[in-house]
């Protein structure tokens, strides 16, 4: 039996046995949240130290066994070099809001364990998954106990970020069953590694533009692509920051990994079709979502604005359709939910010193009260702006060049224009990052709450982001050198 199994049990398990321990039993569910994610991390490590980094376009690990014979789906997994760093980056984040938790009391703490498990469940499943249909029920699986999450921890305006969350992304699933439907059926085969091989040989052109239509309309609203984007913003200022930091870390994730995962390969005719208006809305929501942070007054949205922003860029490069383009998104999607996912820490933190979110009254002042905080917060604000030497370059500096050399078949003026409103986009970026910084870490302090400086459990939660940002930021051939041969695998290119 492939030992990828071990990532999904793990969690499925850790989700069910706190309701199974006696209540004479006193149980810290906290507590074991941490040492059974830690067990799930410590697997997805034995996957990298057993990956073979020679090959890394293979799937390695298989499992392909029957699971509904009468329609031809499979428990099919699989692990290769786009997968591999995504179920890493699943799991260092799972097991490192389990550490954030630990600093707290947290209200109905076995529901917010089992909740947080049947999220990795779900993410870690998605990433794995080599079948459409076994794809789709992982890629659903995480809807419910992200609702709930929000839904019971979040703000006051938690209920209606709940609901805004759960009937974008139904929708969204509805548009990517049909997809995946009509895909599955024309090509005569769920399995996406024979779908990616063939290219798109045994589906008709107008199939392929309408199937594409559909997944990627189902997948740019979990992205979310501008003008998909409004649940967004309320579901992160309302989450807990645990549920913040897995929104946008990996749940966002899943949508632009189905678009280099399915979409592109299994499609390309369609992929050819759509690919210069998915440009068009993903510069768009670049500049947009700059726009929108320079208008924010509350961190954590401000933040979430953000994203979209980031993700914009993301989905330029899936659009060019090039080798360099489908690496920066790749390279974007784990430096993004890195980078991200240690801001969302911060605001949290921050939060919790002051009692609110709003910049005005958070105030200034920060870098001469709580010195370290202030400087994890400008550490992530430039990671985050895209410095050089930090992982949020990459991705961004790539989908660039990829939008200069678009694949084949599609339009390079288009593709130029794209580049540079992208660019003007960057510069946005940094003018509401350095204006954040401006306002929350210098100037007169615009409260008297005395404010405690990063403690122990904090560090412990952020420094592996610290190390990881800047480590892939210095040496970004280390996830280059395992996507790049997937990748070029997956559109055909041989060179």
């Amino acid at each position: 039996m492939s030992t990828l199994v071990h990532l999904l049990w793990l969690p499925l398990a850790a989700a069910v046995l706190p309701f199974l321990v006696p209540a004479s039993i006193r149980l810290d569910p906290i507590g074991f949240g941490r040492v059974a994610s830690g067990f799930v991390l410590a697997m997805a490590l034995v996957q990298v130290a057993a990956f073979d980094y020679g090959e890394p376009s293979r799937m390695q690990q298989p499992m392909d066994v029957p699971w509904i014979p009468a329609i031809g789906v499979r428990f099919h997994l699989g692990v290769d070099g786009i997968s591999l760093p995504l179920v890493v980056l699943t799991a260092l984040l799972t097991f490192l809001c389990f550490l954030y938790l630990g600093r707290q009391e947290v209200r109905n703490a076995r529901l917010m364990t089992a909740l947080l498990f049947a999220l990795e469940l779900g993410m870690i499943g998605t990433f794995l998954a080599l079948d459409l249909v076994l794809f789709f029920v992982f890629f659903e699986i995480v809807l419910i106990p992200m609702y709930a999450v929000i839904a019971i921890w979040g703000g006051e305006g938690r209920r209606r970020a709940a609901h805004k969350f759960i009937l974008y992304t139904l929708l969204g699933s509805a548009a990517l069953l049909a997809g995946l439907m009509l895909l599955g059926v024309g090509a005569g085969t769920f399995d996406m590694v024979a779908l990616a091989e063939s290219q798109g040989m045994r589906i008709a052109r107008g199939a392929q533009i309408a199937a594409f239509a559909f997944i990627g309309l189902g997948l740019a609203v979990k992205t979310p692509m501008w003008p998909l984007h409004t649940w967004l913003p309320d579901a992160h200022t309302e989450a807990p920051t645990v549920g913040s930091v897995l929104l946008a870390g990996v749940l966002l994730k899943m949508g632009t990994y189905g678009l280099v995962r399915i979409a592109v390969p299994a499609l390309p005719e369609g992929a050819r079709f759509w690919a210069p208006l998915l440009g068009c809305l993903a510069v768009v929501g670049i500049v947009y979502g700059a726009l929108a942070c320079l208008a924010q007054t509350d961190l954590k949205r401000l933040i979430a604005y953000s994203s979209i922003g980031h993700m914009g860029f993301v989905l330029l490069g899936i659009a060019t359709l090039s080798a360099t383009g489908l690496n920066a998104a790749l390279f974007g999607n784990i430096a993004h939910g890195l980078i991200t996912g240690l801001l969302f820490f911060l605001a949290g933190s921050i939060k919790e010193r002051y009692g609110t979110g709003d910049l005005a009254g958070i105030g200034g002042g920060m870098l001469a009260r709580a010195p370290r905080l202030a400087s994890v917060l400008a550490f992530a604000s430039v990671a985050s702006l895209g410095l050089p030497g930090l992982a949020g370059f990459w991705g961004e500096m790539l989908a660039l060049v990829g939008s200069y050399r678009p694949g084949a078949g599609l339009p390079r003026e288009a593709f130029v224009t794209y580049m540079a409103v992208a660019a003007v986009g960057a510069v946005l970026t940094a003018a509401y990052l350095l204006r954040l910084l401006g306002r929350i870490t210098h100037g007169r302090s615009g409260t008297g709450v005395v404010v405690a400086d990063v403690r122990p459990a904090e560090w412990a939660s952020w420094a592996p982001l610290i190390v990881l940002v800047v480590l892939i930021g210095l040496w970004p051939g280390l996830l280059l050198a395992l996507t790049d041969g997937p990748v070029r695998a997956l559109i055909g290119a041989g060179s």
